[in-house]
C-alpha cells in the first residue's frame, strides 16, 4: 500500500472508508430533501466536502488537501456553521460541525517556520550553514518548543471535544419517526440517522488529530 506502517495504513484504509460512507450518506439526504433552505443546503454541501476531504487526506501526497487554500476554506465553513444559526439550542446542535471544520483547518495547515536540516549535520554545522548566531538560534529553538507545545494543546482540546460529542451522538435514541410533534423532533425524524452519521464523524475526526499526517 505504502512506504508506512501496515498498521497505520490499516487504519487510514478505515477511516476512509468511514469517511467515504458518511459522504454517500450525505448526497443520499441531500437528494431525498430537495425542498431543503439555502441554510441546510449549503451546510449539506460542506459536510460532504468535509467528508470527501477526510477520505482523501491520508493518501494525498501534499496539495490540494493541505496548505493555505483548504485552510482558508475549512475555516470559513467553521464560521459559517458558528455563524448562521437563529436560536440557541439550534447554535449548541450546529457547534459540533463547526468544531470538526475547525479541525479539519486544523490539520491541513501548513506549519510555517519549517526550515530542512540534514539528518547528518551538526547544529553548529547548521547554523553556520544559515548564517544564524548561535544565541538567536537557541532562541529560535526556544520559540519552536512553544509553539509546539501550543500545537499539542490545541489537538488535544480538539480532539476531547470531539470524542465526546462523538459518545453522546452515538448514544442518542433512535428519534421516533411517527408521534414527531415538535419541530426538534420533526427534523430529525426527517434524518433519523444523521445523529449516527455526525457522530461517527466527530470519532473519524478525533482519530485523524490523533495520527500522523
Amino acid at each position: 500500500m505504502s512506504d508506512r506502517m501496515p498498521a497505520l495504513d490499516a487504519v487510514h484504509g478505515m477511516l476512509t472508508l468511514l469517511f467515504a460512507v458518511v459522504a454517500l450518506h450525505v448526497l443520499w439526504h441531500a437528494v431525498r430533501s430537495p425542498g431543503a433552505g439555502r441554510r441546510a443546503r449549503v451546510d449539506l454541501v460542506l459536510h460532504c466536502a468535509m467528508a470527501a476531504a477526510m477520505a482523501a487526506m491520508p493518501w494525498s501526497p501534499g496539495l490540494p488537501l493541505t496548505g493555505r487554500a483548504a485552510t482558508v476554506f475549512f475555516t470559513a465553513a467553521a464560521l459559517w456553521f458558528l455563524l448562521t444559526p437563529h436560536r440557541a439550542a439550534v447554535f449548541a446542535d450546529r457547534l459540533t460541525p463547526a468544531v470538526g471544520m475547525a479541525a479539519m483547518a486544523w490539520m491541513s495547515r501548513t506549519p510555517s517556520g519549517a526550515v530542512s536540516v540534514s539528518a547528518s549535520a551538526s547544529p553548529q554545522e547548521t547554523v553556520a550553514a544559515a548564517g544564524i548566531p548561535a544565541a538567536h538560534h537557541t532562541v529560535a529553538h526556544g520559540h519552536a518548543d512553544d509553539a509546539s507545545t501550543a500545537a499539542t494543546l490545541v489537538t488535544v482540546v480538539l480532539t476531547v471535544y470531539l470524542l465526546g460529542c462523538a459518545l453522546r451522538s452515538l448514544t442518542r435514541p433512535m428519534p421516533a419517526l411517527r408521534a414527531a410533534t415538535d419541530p426538534a423532533h420533526r427534523a430529525a425524524a426527517t434524518d433519523p440517522y444523521g445523529y449516527v452519521r455526525d457522530g461517527a464523524m466527530a470519532l473519524g475526526t478525533a482519530v485523524m488529530l490523533l495520527l500522523p499526517h
